[in-house]
């Protein structure tokens, strides 16, 4: 990160509230680099259906970083999310780019679309919220009940391996202009049987002159291979046809087996 940081202070202001409801701030570390993920995407869109993809879905779509930029390439897109901020923060930006406001306050675990989608997607562990298998299988059959015939979901998530090293967290950077953020995710427990893993998400948010922080515990629900294969499988409307990493290269599908931890799922409408 190339943008001057001031000196570390061992006591940084801290911010109330939870990460998600700082949208701005979010949508800096998770969307300052979109450029692969739509390319990946768009590229999914062509190889794995028979159909021409204009209308596009996101559950949970947050501050609707990648609907933006698929609005903006002519897409018809839509999104839910159960945080009002993120949701507010996400239509204004449509709004200020004169387009109109494509996301609601809802369930991704409970809703109807009124006019099928070509695709869907969530692509960065968004889906592991969902802390019961009762409300994860919800969500896939509302996706399944939300695409029409022959179109695909694009679902990505961190398994637990069952064989190898697992990996503990990860830091990363995003600036914008004078504001810099420093992100810090690390895996804190993990209770295999009740099938939940704790993590600690810090944000040190950084201007020439301050130094600010946010930090909050994110429970997510833990997926080996066999349990997401079994989840999968459990839906009818869905087949799991193709797989890949988070390097988001669609010329290099991956075998996710015992060992496997970032994938994206290509589920597709039967």
């Amino acid at each position: 990160m190339t943008t001057a940081m001031p000196p570390e202070d061992p006591r940084p202001e801290m911010l109330d509230g939870h990460l998600y409801d700082y949208p701005a701030y979010y949508d800096l570390v998770f969307g300052s680099d979109c450029a692969a993920e739509l390319s990946f995407l768009e590229a999914c869109f062509e190889r794995f259906t028979d159909r021409v993809v204009s209308r596009v879905f996101e559950p949970a779509c947050g501050t609707g970083r990648l609907l933006y930029r698929l609005a903006r390439r002519g897409y018809s897109v839509s999104g839910n999310d159960l945080n009002p901020s993120a949701i507010e923060y996400c239509n204004a930006r449509f709004q200020r780019a004169g387009l109109p406001p494509p996301a609601i306050v809802g369930d991704m675990a409970d809703f109807r679309l009124k006019r099928k989608v070509d695709a869907a997607f969530n692509t960065i562990n968004s889906f592991r919220h969902l802390d019961t298998e009762a409300a994860a299988g919800r969500h896939l059959c509302c996706v399944g009940d939300s695409l029409a015939r022959g179109g695909i979901y694009l679902l990505g998530l961190h398994l637990t391996p069952t064989h190898g090293l697992r990996d503990m967290g990860e830091t990363w950077t995003a600036r914008r202009g004078h504001l810099g953020i420093v992100s810090d995710l690390q895996s804190l427990a993990i209770d295999l049987r009740r099938r939940v893993e704790s993590f600690r998400m810090t944000f040190d948010i950084y201007t020439p002159t301050r130094h600010r922080r946010i930090a909050g515990i994110i429970k997510y629900r833990t997926y080996t291979l066999a349990q997401i294969r079994r989840l999968v499988a459990s839906v009818p409307s869905l087949e799991w046809i193709e797989s890949f990493d988070f390097s988001y290269d669609v010329s290099r599908p991956v075998v996710v087996d015992e060992q496997s931890e970032d994938v994206v799922l290509v589920l597709r409408k039967r």
